[in-house]
């Protein structure tokens, strides 16, 4: 009997919800401009900056498991993870559209790739870090790239790596 076959792990990505899985500044401003159509306001294109998360606190926290479930299934539900500090959850790529992740590590575990969005689109970022414009670009190449830098599982599991 041979030995069995050797895999790469699986890559453990992570996806910040509000403007990366789903466009709460969008729907905001839709809301916003359908309530008060005469009101002035700044198109998306022309934010600078975080301007719409305050309104985002006062949503009920269930409404987030509520779209996950809606739009990818109840077995996502489960694997949600609340936090307010992203840099204490283990991972091998963090797609966020904030530019800057900040906690209590100093280098966290994954990659931080930038997702485009209306108040990031105007910045330049240094060499190595990396930008996905959108969910329509190549995202699977970048988890593809992780896999050749992860350890290979010996089992063929599928299991993490210690």
């Amino acid at each position: 009997m041979g030995m069995p076959a050797r895999r790469a792990r699986p890559v453990r990505v992570l996806v910040d919800m509000d403007c990366v899985l789903a466009d709460f500044e969008a729907g905001l401003l839709r809301g916003f401009l359908q309530r008060f159509p005469g009101e002035p306001y700044v198109p998306l294109e022309e934010r600078r900056g975080f301007l719409a998360r305050e309104q985002y606190r006062a949503l009920r926290p269930d409404l987030a498991y509520r779209w996950v479930e809606k739009h990818l299934g109840p077995q996502f539900v489960e694997r949600i993870i609340v936090t307010r500090d992203k840099t204490v959850i283990s991972g091998d790529i963090l797609i966020d559209d904030k530019e800057v992740i900040q906690g209590q590590e100093e280098t966290p575990s994954w990659e931080h790739i930038l997702f485009t969005c209306c108040h990031n689109q105007h910045l330049a970022l240094p060499p190595p870090r990396r930008r996905l414009r959108s969910w329509s670009d190549n995202w699977r190449e970048i988890i593809d790239s992780k896999r050749g830098a992860l350890p290979l599982d010996p089992d063929g599991l599928g299991l993490p790596q210690q």
